[in-house]
């Protein structure tokens, strides 16, 4: 490494930054190993202490990681790379199932949410300074101890990544390990990167994450858990309330730990939640609106520990500031009307969820999808098998987006399939994973 980018700069900051231009530029290769410090120090004329300091700094900002004697080395994933960006470039005439959003036709209409939201702002404009709004407080604290949830204090922010960002800001620091589902979200994996985080995997399976993989998580010295309640992307997994009784016995051993979790199922899942909040001292729920009422309805209830809140809502305050009230009525009046009917918006989806999930086990296929948008079908390439899908008429998003150490698959969003689309596409999809052999060594 020395030999084709040798280490210069005066002090930490300018060393740090000589370095971090040289991994943004391509220079530096991710896995590249650095010079132990003291070669460092040489090479740029500075004393030990300033090249440890500019060590330091690079691996705060997430750009190197220490793996004890072996070295420092450029992180495997920068954190300029956005798994967003492997996606499928879907050409037209084909039905596109990559995307992981909600059934258009079942979303509430916003007329009347949004015109009683404009009465009351008309009534009582909000202004700088403004609390978030009483009604929808008292009805997410309601919907929330209805569900078990432990009363907790309450904010509003712009859906379930900004709440999950300003918490993990709050109380992590770069270079700290976290534990987190494998597959996962993939917004979720980005943040983590971006914020310099170190992630540790856990395998998911129907009831949620494995409680050894949580126990090993733990037991390494991870400083925080995110975890899915209910329709997990992209798995659709559903924490049970037995596998919910071993995750709060391990949690309850480490009360440090930061636990998060996501209730974005809520308004469109029928299954129970059985939470885990309060398995540890510090800990969020965090509630989000966007499947059940519209992505663009950019709002999330969280609640948690008191120390952990305040935190929270400082932070907000210093950078958005507050969710607008439009909105919060818009979603109290929306809460206050039931103007989703939970259980056959949860069963229209489930009809398309699991009967592609049958039809594909009649072909031979193992699928996954519990609850939510997504089936999940594991495949040998994932590669192939999207390629071959797209020559059949239908885009499939290739797992790697959610994937750390999990096997490859494929992530295939139901909401917009109707039931008689779902045969053909069952054969299509066993047809490209099991393509048939086309001569003696097809």
């Amino acid at each position: 490494m020395s030999e084709r980018y040798p280490i210069a700069g005066g002090t930490a900051s300018e060393i740090a930054g000589g370095i971090e231009v040289a991994v943004s530029s391509g220079r530096l290769r991710p896995g590249t190993m650095l010079p132990p410090v003291r070669e460092a120090a040489t090479q740029a004329g500075v004393s030990p202490g300033t090249a440890a300091a500019a060590y330091r700094l690079l691996r705060e900002r997430g750009i190197v990681e220490t793996a004890g004697r072996r070295g420092t080395r450029v992180r495997p994933r920068p954190a300029s790379t956005v798994r967003e960006e492997i996606r499928v470039e879907v050409p037209a005439g084909v039905r596109d199932l990559s995307r992981g959003n909600p059934d258009p036709a079942l979303l509430p209409p916003l007329h009347e949410a949004l015109a009683a939201a404009a009465r009351a702002h008309e009534e009582r404009p909000a202004m700088y300074g403004t609390g978030d709004d009483d009604e929808l407080l008292a009805l997410a604290a309601e919907r929330l101890r209805a569900d078990g949830v432990p009363e907790a204090p309450l904010a509003v922010t712009s859906a379930t990544l900004s709440a999950v960002e300003r918490v993990l800001l709050a109380r992590l620091r770069p270079g700290d390990a976290i534990a987190v589902e494998d597959p996962g979200w993939t917004s979720l994996l980005d943040l983590v990167t971006a914020l310099g985080l170190r992630a540790v995997p856990m395998r998911v399976d129907d009831d949620g994450p494995l409680p050894g993989d949580l126990d090993r998580a733990l037991r390494s010295g991870v400083r925080a858990v995110v975890i899915t309640a209910r329709a997990q992307n992209p798995t659709g997994a559903v924490v049970s309330a037995a596998r919910a009784g071993e995750l709060r016995a391990l949690l309850a051993a480490y009360p440090e730990v930061l636990l998060v979790e996501d209730d974005h199922g809520d308004g469109f899942v029928d299954l129970p939640l059985t939470p885990l909040a309060g398995a540890t001292q510090h800990w969020v729920l965090v509630r989000s609106t966007a499947k059940a009422y519209g992505p663009d309805l950019r709002l999330a209830v969280v609640t948690g520990d008191p120390i952990t809140m305040d935190r929270l809502r400082g932070r907000q305050r210093i950078s958005a500031g507050w969710v607008s009230h439009l909105l919060q009525r818009a979603v109290a009046h929306l809460w206050r009307t039931d103007a989703v009917d939970t259980r056959a918006v949860a069963s229209a989806y489930a009809r398309r969820r699991d009967g592609l999930v049958a039809a594909l086990a009649e072909r031979g296929v193992p699928a996954y999808g519990r609850s939510g948008l997504n089936v999940w079908i594991p495949v040998a390439d994932e590669a192939a098998a999207v390629t071959r899908l797209l020559a059949r008429g239908w885009a499939a998003a290739p797992g790697a987006r959610n994937r750390i150490a999990s096997p490859p698959a494929l992530r295939v969003t139901i909401s917009t399939l109707r039931e008689n689309d779902l045969p053909a596409l069952a054969t299509d999809l066993a047809t490209a994973l099991h393509p048939p052999t086309t001569g003696r060594y097809g």
